[in-house]
């Protein structure tokens, strides 16, 4: 088992007795599902749908003064605070940055709950493990309890990649992408069944019309890493650009048809001059490129 702290984490905190109304209205997933030890995966958008922040909503135990602790991407847990106000209107919720007190360490490998702060499986994936909200101080002491070792966030980083889940800010650009693109559907970010929110109404169309063109793919190669952030080319035509590496995988976000029509060809898929290909990952249920339909 492997537990490291997420320096790129913060800690939001939404409490009050309209907490879980307010966030509901705003967040593209059901806040009504959200109980402690159950946590859900879900972004803030703009009107145009597009991903302004998203976060991981979890929810104290009422003996622990309850409320939600959004665990979100630090660079815009300031950002997220801001919006939040924003929406706030009359609405009896108190919304404060935590981040300089609080940090989130993932445990992976085995992963477990731990007793040391506020604790829950990743709702993203479960071979992504538990994390859990805490102050960093304590969070060798957590991982001895839970027998896990703790390494860097460097490793973490690499299992999340080899899962092919995206980063924001890595692998899709905040307030450029949507949901889709960012495989929020199928990672158990959106609740396409709930009611209203922010940008529900382009999310609905875009998945009932199944015209996501381009999504945030796995891709492999064997030589030495391409660099983050350069083009994907399929020949001499730019297909995409590439996300974050590490370790003979990596993330792209590229253009589905493009992609398709480059494998039906046989033309080569690369980046920076080193040859590279995607993957497909368990959690794909969107028709793929080069398959006939989605499989169910």
């Amino acid at each position: 088992m492997q537990a490291a702290l997420l320096p790129d984490r913060g800690v939001v905190k939404v409490a009050g007795d309209d907490a879980r109304r307010f966030l509901n209205g705003l967040a593209s997933n059901d806040m009504a599902k959200v109980a402690p030890g159950k946590a859900r995966f879900a972004a803030l958008l703009t009107p145009q749908g597009k991903i302004i922040v998203d976060f991981i909503a979890a929810e104290a135990e009422p003996g622990d003064d309850g409320g939600f602790f959004l665990d979100c991407p630090r660079a815009l847990a300031g950002a997220l605070v801001e919006k939040l106000n924003f929406y706030k209107l009359r609405a009896k919720v108190a919304v404060e940055d935590l981040s300089a007190a609080l940090g989130v360490m993932a445990v992976w490998d085995g992963a477990a709950l731990s007793d040391f702060g506020l604790s829950y499986a990743d709702p993203r994936l479960p071979a992504l493990g538990a994390r859990t909200i805490l102050p960093p101080d304590v969070a060798t002491e957590a991982a001895a309890d839970l027998g896990a070792m703790l390494t860097d966030a460097e490793a973490y980083d690499a299992h999340r990649i080899v899962l092919g889940v995206p980063r924001g800010g890595m692998d899709f650009a905040y307030g450029d992408t949507f949901p889709h693109e960012a495989d929020m559907d199928q990672l158990a970010g959106v609740d396409f069944d709930k009611g209203c929110y922010v940008g529900q109404e382009v999310v609905s169309r875009v998945e009932h019309r199944s015209n996501a063109r381009s999504r945030v793919l796995p891709i492999a190669y064997d030589e030495h890493s391409p660099m983050p952030g350069i083009a994907v080319l399929a020949g001499d035509k730019q297909v995409g650009r590439l996300g974050s590496t590490a370790k003979g995988r990596g993330l792209a976000l590229l253009r589905l048809d493009r992609i398709a029509d480059a494998l039906a060809s046989g033309t080569p898929l690369t980046a920076g001059g080193i040859a590279i290909r995607v993957v497909k990952p368990d959690w794909a249920k969107f028709a793929w490129p080069g398959e006939a339909k989605a499989v169910s």
